[in-house]
């Protein structure tokens, strides 16, 4: 029941909001539900060793063999805290922004909510697939009414690429629905396709999670829509919907394609590298915060995707503890960026200087999330980061493992540099005329920044509750190795 919970309450408050035609009701009723949300997260948390009260399954379609079947295991649980947790932080944050049509605005934020907590708990491939619709589909009407200037061509290509992802999808789990008659997963994965069909099933799959994550060459719209897109939605894009992509790759491709992940990995990893390097040396390059922080974003998801591949307990567990320190670490960021472009009216580096020395308490979140965000030890993307590399350095699935986890490690190492830049050029010398008048940050903003600080500082000091939960559900995704030994003789 809980699990339904999850989804119920931001789906029916969000078509409530639509309802209401005052702004400061729907602003209060988004963020009264997304807290009432939270609390059933929490209460999931706590009873995760019970799971019947985790798991709901129902008739919904079964003429096709599909039914209403969600449950909230270990990644799946992390993954829908994740986003109860920022969605509260989300509407405090920006509580002083001002809305056109604000009822529509909040209601299709709980909308997208509902639809990604629904991503995150499916176990029937038909509502998986429906639930993913419903998560974007909100957003594709955030970005282009409430986006900036360029929003009606930077929404039009961010439709494009995520149609396309979603269609090649579909395709590939009807295809594997034909073999199996039934969309549970369990079905899926016992599912007998052949090496041949695998293979090219591989890459249907794999571009439309890559499109979502994003990887390069797939990223083209990710830091356009970042830009053009309200704040709001920048952060539920960049920590919490980039996670779909991580999650299909792990959930459902490689246990339902293991022999195709076997064959067709290095390529992923491959292109995981590259982006890793150009989203790196690109960030190094940018003036705007929010291209910045942006391309950073497709550095961290493009080591988790190499991770991935690499196949091994220790680099998926870090995948999965770096999904939740990645979202905590990159909102922190959005906030701190929108607060700076608040007060002071943009967002460029150039144009900013000595802001700590007007506001100190802002300075003071900002670089920890910073040394968060560079994977210093102690906060929580150490152990994720240390993890992944230590996993794809002993990779046995790959002959290139050293020379993958050599080129993520610069990655790492230009992620301190261009975050540093940014520190030392917003934060840092002297003020100017723009940053002379400033004024440090208010109670509500002090608020959500140290709750992000509170758990960057938790999960980075004490991980070990987080690695027990996910042991046992890595070694289930990883059962697809007996496969790989038989390929390897």
């Amino acid at each position: 029941m809980i699990a339904l919970l999850l989804i119920l309450v931001p789906l029916l408050s969000g078509l409530a909001t639509f309802l209401m035609k005052k702004e400061d009701a729907a602003r209060t009723w988004s963020l009264f539900a997304a807290i009432v949300t939270f609390v059933i997260a929490i209460l999931g948390v706590a009873v995760f060793n019970k799971p019947e009260h985790l798991a709901f399954q129902t008739e919904w379609m079964g003429n096709l063999g599909s039914s209403f079947s969600i449950k909230a295991d270990a990644m799946g649980m992390m993954l829908s805290m994740l986003t109860a947790i920022s969605f509260p932080i989300i509407f405090v944050a920006t509580w002083s922004t001002s809305y056109k049509k604000p009822n529509n605005f909040f209601g299709l934020m709980l909308l997208s909510q509902a639809g990604l907590i629904g991503v995150f708990l499916a176990m029937d491939a038909l509502l998986f697939y429906f639930f993913w619709e419903l998560a974007l589909i909100p957003v594709y009407f955030l970005c282009s009414q409430w986006g900036g200037e360029k929003r009606i061509a930077v929404t039009f290509k961010f439709f494009v690429y995520t149609f396309l992802g979603s269609l090649l999808m579909l395709v590939g789990l009807i295809y594997i629905w034909s073999k199996t008659g039934s969309f549970d997963i369990a079905g899926f994965y016992a599912s007998d396709l052949s090496i041949k069909e695998q293979t090219w099933l591989f890459w249907l799959l794999f571009v439309a999670f890559a499109i979502k994550m994003p990887i390069f060459p797939f990223h083209t719209w990710q830091p356009d829509t970042y830009e053009q897109s309200p704040t709001a939605v920048t952060m539920v894009l960049s920590a919490i919907m980039v996670k779909m992509g991580v999650l299909g790759l792990l959930r459902w491709l490689l246990p339902m394609l293991p022999a195709g992940s076997y064959i067709m990995g290095d390529n992923p990893s491959t292109l995981a590298v590259i982006g890793i390097i150009y989203a790196s040396i690109i960030a190094f390059k940018q003036d705007d915060m929010k291209r910045l922080v942006a391309y950073s974003s497709i550095a961290h998801v493009g080591l988790m995707c190499l991770a991935v591949f690499s196949e091994t307990k220790s680099a998926t567990q870090g995948v999965m503890i770096q999904m939740f320190s990645h979202g905590i670490n990159i909102l922190g960021m959005w906030i701190v960026v929108e607060i700076i472009e608040r007060k002071f009216g943009t967002r460029k580096m150039s144009e900013l200087g000595g802001v700590a020395q007007k506001a100190p308490a802002l300075a003071i979140f900002f670089f920890v999330i910073a040394l968060a965000n560079i994977a210093l030890p102690l906060t929580n993307a150490f152990i994720g980061e240390f993890l992944m590399l230590s996993g794809v350095l002993n990779s046995k699935v790959t002959a290139f493992g050293v020379v993958y986890a050599v080129i993520a490690a610069l990655g790492v190492i230009l992620g301190a540099v261009y975050t540093l830049r940014m520190a030392r050029k917003v934060f840092l010398g002297k003020t100017n005329e723009l940053t002379e008048k400033g004024t440090d940050i208010t109670f509500h903003e002090k608020a959500v920044l140290a709750i992000i600080v509170g758990a960057i500082l938790i999960v980075g000091i004490y991980p070990q509750p987080f690695l027990d939960m996910m042991s046992g559900l890595s070694d289930s995704i990883l059962k697809s190795a007996d496969v790989i030994h038989l390929l390897k003789k």
